[in-house]
């Protein structure tokens, strides 16, 4: 097995995920960082992150890191990292074209004793099912024999200050119990908060798909909480404080449901769940209310406006937000896109500004014109506070309605306001 000060570490994808590891490890041992997007290539060789996840000076103190765009330039290297997307597509299936992708370019290059080590998270057995038979076919070489794998499931959260890499708890695995022990240590070399050193690859890689997977079930929860109590007309978040008063009582709160983990790692378990005869019900009833958030702040929002006697179609609305979460640029799986869409049904005016997003991506993506500051004053008939950005909260209620006509609906979607001052809320 490899000696770890032997290692020379390749990363695939130079992510949210890829970049931070890279940089951790680039701080010690000799490390080659590969993108196939030659403009993320050449911003990171410039001291700069885009992602905004790693700050210039980070950067600056990976002095053992390389940047590159071609593969080729990893084949020195004898321990590969493949942190790629893992999304869905239309159909709510998993889209492993760019795990398959990426096994497939390693494939070319691997040599034998060398180690691969997946991030991305997946179904159980995808890692061996899928990546590994490619890697075997490219290369000609044999798994167990010729070369070894690993998984190593990303517990990264975008723009999160405090909870790093470094300190995240990690869940290791091997292919074979001394492969095992060589990822595991690994890992120890960057990880401060430890390592728990899974059975299997399998037993890892369920870990990482439930992790999200809980978390999606709760959330939606307390979205239909929320759906049923608005029909009572009580207040979904006073009723959740005062249930929040029992020791053991969980703290989630409505929202939209977005961005590259919660909302989608769930369909990566119920995929492969259903391939092998099992219906889960429970997990894609949640789905299904955490996916229809959206469509029903659009829906409550249409019929203030109604109540108030403003004609929908023409109305003009503004969304503030378009992340799929606070203070961070990713635009990942954002649901905040399905509230657009569903104004744009009604004939409704948009307008959406963010200033974390870059307007580009945003075209490029969701094929949303995003509008810049300043904003116009008494212009809008209806304003939906969308994304918790600290720029929203600093702005204050007063500023926000200043934008508004004066009968605007104020929809407040992340309790960024005072309940008082606004007209609704989740």
């Amino acid at each position: 097995m490899l000696n770890i000060d032997d290692c020379k570490i390749g990363i695939v994808g130079l992510g949210y995920v890829g970049l931070p590891l890279a940089v951790e490890f680039g701080k010690q041992l000799p490390t080659v960082g590969f993108d196939i997007k030659g403009e993320r290539i050449a911003e990171l060789r410039a001291g700069m992150d885009s992602t905004l996840e790693v700050e210039p000076e980070e950067l600056a103190e990976a002095t053992h890191i390389s940047y590159t765009d071609k593969i080729e330039d990893l084949a020195p290297c004898n321990v590969y990292i493949v942190t790629v997307p893992t999304p869905i597509d239309s159909f709510k299936r998993p889209d492993l074209t760019p795990l398959e992708k990426a096994s497939a370019a390693l494939g070319e290059i691997i040599k034998p004793g060398d180690v691969v080590i997946y991030e991305s998270t997946v179904y159980p057995g995808a890692t061996e099912e899928v990546c590994i038979p490619i890697i075997e076919a490219v290369s000609g070489l044999t798994f167990n024999k010729d070369f070894f794998a690993g998984y190593s499931p990303e517990r990264i959260n975008p723009g999160d200050k405090e909870h790093r890499v470094t300190n995240i708890l990690k869940v290791t695995s091997g292919s074979t119990p001394d492969v095992a022990d060589f990822v595991d240590a690994l890992y120890r070399r960057i990880i401060t908060a430890g390592t728990h050193k899974a059975s299997s690859i399998r037993v890892a890689e369920a870990a990482k798909v439930i992790e999200n997977t809980q978390r999606d079930v709760n959330i939606a929860l307390v979205n239909e909480l929320s759906l049923i109590f608005n029909r009572l007309g009580i207040d979904t978040e006073e009723v959740l404080q005062a249930a929040g008063t029992k020791w053991n009582f969980l703290p989630f709160r409505p929202g939209l449901v977005g961005g590259h983990c919660i909302g989608v790692d769930p369909y990566y378990l119920t995929h492969k769940a259903q391939e092998i005869g099992y219906h889960p019900d429970m997990i894609l009833a949640g789905r299904r209310i955490n996916d229809n958030m959206g469509a029903y702040v659009a829906e409550r929002t249409v019929k203030l406006l109604t109540q108030r006697r403003i004609h929908v179609a023409g109305a003009r609305i503004l969304v503030l937000g378009l992340a799929f979460k606070e203070d961070c640029p990713d635009l990942r799986n954002t649901r905040v896109v399905d509230i657009i869409d569903e104004f744009e049904n009604y004939h409704a005016e948009v307008d959406v500004f963010d200033p974390w997003v870059d307007p580009e991506e945003a075209k490029q993506e969701y094929d949303v014109t995003m509008v810049s500051a300043p904003l116009p004053a008494n212009s809008y008939d209806a304003i939906i506070v969308a994304v918790g950005h600290r720029q929203f909260r600093e702005m204050g209620v007063e500023k926000i309605r200043a934008l508004g006509k004066e009968n605007c609906v104020l929809f407040d979607v992340k309790y960024l306001l005072p309940k008082e001052q606004v007209d609704a809320r989740l």
